[in-house]
Formats: C-alpha cells, sequence, structure tokens
C-alpha cells in the first residue's frame, strides 16, 4: 500500500479521533460535523468537538436537570432552553475549570474567545436548518484581546542562532552527543523555517519529492487545505542538500519512507519534536524571549516588511487568507515607519 501524505495521515488520525469523541456527545451533533464537513479542515473538526464536550460538561455540572442525564441522550431543542445568562455563566466557568481527572484548566481571554467562537458556529447550523428558536451565543459578545508586541529576532539574533544550532557549543554535555546525530537536520528546519516562514506542520509535512533544488522551491500543504510552492533562498538551499545528503542513507521507520526531515527514531518528524529543538537552541541565544517555531515565522515577515515595505507580499508568503491579519500582526512596524517619515524631508538644504 502506497504510503500516505502527512496531511493525508493527519485526516485520518483526526477521523477517527473525532468519531471517538461524537459517540460521547449528543446524537444530533453529528448533523453539525456532517454539514461543516465540507467546508471545513480536519483540524478544525476536531478542535469543535473538544470544545462542544467541554460546553455539554459544564450542562451536566451545573443544570440541575441535566444531573442526572447521559449527555449521548440529549436532543436539539436543548439549545433552546440555554439563555444569554447561561452562556456568561459558562464564559466565568471556562476561566478556571477541571478537567476529567479533576485538574484545574485555566483558559486565558483567547481561549475562552475560541471555545465561544465554536459555540457560536454551533448554534448558527441549528438555527439556520430552523432546528431551533433561539440563538443564545450570538447575542454574547466575546472576550476583547489585547492587542501582544509581536516577538521575533533581529537579524543578530538569528545569525547567533543559525551558528548555534552549527556548532552546539551552548548545549550540555549530554545534548551535544544528540547534536552530532541531528546537527544537518537541525540546522536544515531552522534555516528552512527563518528563510521562508512556513509554519511548523507545514515543515514537517514535507516529502522528499517536494523538494526542487535546482528551483530552490518547495511545495507545502497550507493551513485550509491549499497547496503551494514558496522559494527559498541559496543561503537555506546550503543546509537543505546537507542534509539531503545525510538523509539519502536513512533508512527509514515504515510509514515514513517519504518524510523529509526524521526523528532519531526515523520516523517523520512531529510538531512536539521541532517544537523541542526549537526552544533548546533559541534558550541559549535568547533566553528571555521564549522562541517557537511560530515566532521564527514572524521574525521571517518582519524581516520581510521592513525589507519590501509590501504588505500584500507578505500576507501571499505567509499564505494568510486576509491581508487585514498581517496588517494587524505587522502594525507596530507600520508605525515605526511612520516614525521615520519625519526625518525623510528636507525642507532646507543644510
Amino acid at each position: 500500500m502506497a504510503e500516505l501524505r502527512y496531511h493525508d495521515q493527519q485526516a485520518k488520525s483526526d477521523y477517527y479521533k473525532l468519531k471517538d469523541i461524537l459517540d460521547k456527545l449528543p446524537v444530533f451533533c453529528k448533523d453539525f460535523f456532517r454539514g461543516i464537513e465540507p467546508r471545513t479542515q480536519s483540524r478544525t473538526r476536531l478542535a469543535y468537538a473538544y470544545d462542544l464536550t467541554v460546553f455539554f460538561q459544564f450542562l451536566k455540572n451545573t443544570n440541575p436537570l441535566l444531573k442526572d442525564k447521559d449527555i449521548n441522550s440529549l436532543t436539539v431543542d436543548i439549545l433552546d432552553k440555554i439563555t444569554v445568562k447561561d452562556i456568561e455563566e459558562y464564559m466565568e466557568y471556562l476561566k478556571y475549570r477541571p478537567d476529567e481527572d479533576n485538574n484545574e484548566v485555566i483558559n486565558k481571554e483567547t481561549g475562552i474567545k475560541r471555545k465561544i467562537a465554536s459555540l457560536k458556529s454551533f448554534y448558527n447550523y441549528y438555527y439556520e436548518n430552523q432546528d431551533i428558536k433561539t440563538n443564545a451565543p450570538a447575542l454574547v459578545r466575546l472576550p476583547k484581546i489585547k492587542q501582544k508586541d509581536i516577538i521575533r529576532l533581529d537579524y543578530n539574533e538569528v545569525a547567533r542562532l543559525l551558528d548555534e544550532v552549527d556548532s552546539g557549543e551552548g548545549l550540555t554535555e549530554r545534548q551535544k552527543k544528540f547534536h552530532t546525530l541531528t546537527r544537518k537536520r537541525d540546522l536544515a528546519l531552522i534555516s528552512l523555517l527563518l528563510g521562508t516562514g512556513m509554519r511548523i506542520s507545514e515543515c514537517i509535512g514535507i516529502d522528499i519529492n517536494q523538494i526542487n533544488f535546482e528551483e530552490t522551491a518547495v511545495n507545502i500543504h497550507r493551513k485550509g487545505g491549499k497547496e503551494e510552492t514558496i522559494y527559498f533562498s541559496d543561503e537555506v538551499l546550503e543546509p537543505l542538500l546537507s542534509y539531503y545528503e545525510e538523509r539519502k542513507h536513512i533508512i527509514p521507520a515504515e510509514g515514513s519512507e517519504m518524510a523529509f526531515f526524521l526523528s532519531l527514531q526515523n520516523k517523520r518528524l512531529s510538531v512536539r519534536s521541532a517544537e523541542k529543538l526549537v526552544k533548546k537552541y533559541s534558550e541559549i541565544v535568547t533566553p528571555l524571549k521564549h522562541i517557537t517555531p511560530h515566532k521564527l515565522r514572524s521574525t521571517y515577515g518582519t524581516h520581510l516588511y521592513q525589507e519590501t515595505g509590501d504588505i500584500y507580499l507578505v500576507a501571499d508568503v505567509l499564505g494568510h487568507a486576509d491581508v487585514n491579519t498581517t496588517k494587524k500582526h505587522y502594525a507596530a512596524i507600520d508605525e515605526d515607519r511612520r516614525r521615520s517619515a519625519r526625518k525623510a524631508v528636507k525642507l532646507r538644504e543644510v
């Protein structure tokens, strides 16, 4: 049987996870997931399922009428019985709630906003299909999210990070033993992230046959399902080729035959492992910035915007569906550019 591509493997895994969750949710929920399937990605549907699980557990825990009822047996008319006040209480509950093991889960504004947004989509489906008469979540205001500064690396920090990945000088003695085995892979991966701004999931999902070394291009599977070709510089090409020569002599584990980036177990490198390796090196170079793969993406976007001033180019290369998303993230750079404009025009020759 031919090996499934990374995003197909993920979709298959998400399908079975979703199926297990749906067996524990009210039966009518299956209509919602069936209805949104053509226009959503598997990871989005899975996130909705997790969020709805929390919502129905909240109802069972706080509503005396549902205390002795099986969640799976609830019918769609339960949604008409939920008021705006109930949703507001749910938002309060989300701040500090117990998980299945009775451990405290803390949600900040972004987490609460996402769960309420999931609930709004859920209600909208049944309301638009006239299965319910009321739509309480539509009347609730989402939490206001404070805009945070973009954390990114400056040019000197990028150079120092790449030097550290290459040399491994700041690593512990134990880490240095593994570094001899992973140096080329790690340098190729971090160079690719810094040189293209791709998401970490897009990066580790790359197959060998998706890289065109002659054209310095790689075909990636974007968030949202779109496939795109993005281009990288000669600075990125060099470590990629170096690792590729090493990769050709590795016998991959079953199911990872086509994966470009491999773990020490010769399996496709996972998102979690890639996040750990970025953290390992960046903590040596910039311990106070808490650099993640997403912040390497922000670093690339920032540098590209500083060099070109073209927000539409940045949005296109980063794969943002809406340029307003890009504008929001790089508004601070715009402010710097506007501030620098005061020195650009001379009224008199000095």
